[in-house]
């Protein structure tokens, strides 16, 4: 079967989707309003190595915030003052004016972060859909420790899901092919005073009697997979999934400022809220992930570096079951542009919006969170600053 796409917009996200394969007639790839960037799916076969290993590889041990800070504040040491005052004017370039803020972080090569704030600064913030690869990672731990098979039926991890579950494997989920329908539009849930959570989305995918395609045949982005996830990482560790992720991820990294929030509260003490009046994120492993510019150049790092022993898996691309390719791996496209590889993805949500993006040829890695949900000019900000850092 060849490649082919439909693409789709969204109000609610603000941006695009593409789904590759199936019937040419789609619904909307995506509903829920904190979307991510586009074409992606991947796929891994085969057995992984066991391993009990649940902490950072020996050899990146003692070393976890050699190049990054953790949750400094953005303009602290020496800085390539260049590459900053670039990133200051692609801000501007961009469309961020008087009112907006946004924060940018850059690292080229061996040179230290560089971290550019445009208005008022704002602590940690939900960062949508970026969270996707961070769940990824978890699954992937799993997977690596011999815990979890990426062929086992989503049957088998959430039973209570209609009989569709036995014919979804864990790996369609990691890359958006399992045919799943999209849960909890963004403006129903708004008109119903309801935030979106992992017992809501649950709820609704119970209520859907059939498929909306034959697993693996479509990539179709689907947010309720990622959510399907997060409770199978739970099921499996036996544990919460935020403390699972906290003590395997966040706190090895240093990344004291990162956290799922599944409520009750719509946001995490101290944190920057999401739009007034607006459904809370939190469902968690498709959202969830609040987090800080620097805790996420941090994020970058490890996953450069391998820290965690899952980076291969993270990036690969994968395929349909038919072998025709997607552009994405484990909640991360892989993508390349002007020929250099990139891994990226992005986020959006009421009131807020980001992008993740790791350049390995340049050793370079790019963070943004705005506090707007203006996806476009967000990624258009992402793509300048990319496209600055394969230039240097």
């Amino acid at each position: 079967m060849g490649l082919r796409e439909s693409t789709t917009g969204s109000k609610a996200a603000g941006g695009t989707r593409r789904a590759i394969g199936g019937p040419d007639r789609r619904r909307r790839a995506g509903r829920a309003r904190h979307r991510c960037n586009r074409v992606q799916a991947g796929l891994v076969r085969g057995s992984v190595t066991a391993t009990s290993e649940t902490s950072l590889r020996p050899e990146v041990e003692g070393r976890q915030n050699s190049m990054y800070p953790v949750a400094a504040a953005p303009d602290t040491g020496p800085v390539d003052r260049g590459l900053r005052e670039r990133a200051a004017a692609l801000i501007e370039s961009a469309g961020y004016g008087d009112g907006d803020r946004v924060v940018v972080g850059l690292r080229h090569g061996d040179a230290p972060p560089v971290y550019v704030s445009h208005g008022e600064r704002f602590t940690t913030a939900c960062v949508a859909s970026v969270s996707k690869q961070i769940t990824a990672a978890c699954v992937a731990l799993l997977v690596r420790q011999g815990k979890l098979d990426v062929e086992s039926p989503l049957a088998e991890w959430i039973p209570e899901l209609p009989g569709w579950a036995a014919t979804v494997r864990v790996r369609h989920l990691i890359h958006h092919t399992g045919g799943l329908p999209e849960a909890g539009e963004f403006f129903a849930l708004k008109e119903a005073g309801r935030h979106r959570t992992v017992p809501g989305v649950l709820a609704e995918l119970r209520g859907h009697e059939t498929l909306e395609s034959t697993p693996g045949t479509t990539f179709s982005y689907r947010n309720p997979g990622y959510t399907c996830l997060s409770v199978i990482v739970e099921r499996v560790a036996g544990e919460p999934f935020p403390d699972f992720a906290r003590s395997r991820l966040f706190e090895p990294l240093g990344m004291a400022a990162t956290r799922y929030w599944p409520g009750p509260a719509p946001f995490p003490p101290g944190a920057t809220p999401t739009e007034p009046g607006s459904p809370a994120p939190l469902s968690l492993g498709d959202c969830g992930v609040w987090s800080t510019a620097a805790d996420l150049m941090r994020w970058n790092e490890a996953l450069a570096n391998d820290e965690l022993g899952v980076s291969g898996l993270l990036h690969t691309a994968g395929r349909l079951d038919d072998g025709t390719p997607l552009p994405y791996g484990w909640g991360i496209d892989v993508l390349t542009r002007a020929g250099h590889p990139v891994h990226r993805h992005g986020g959006v949500w009421a009131g807020l919006s980001a992008q993740i993006a790791r350049l390995p040829a340049q050793r370079a890695g790019m963070v943004v969170i705005a506090l707007d949900h203006a996806e476009a000019r967000t990624q258009r900000l992402a793509d300048s600053l990319i496209d600055e850092l394969i230039a240097r």
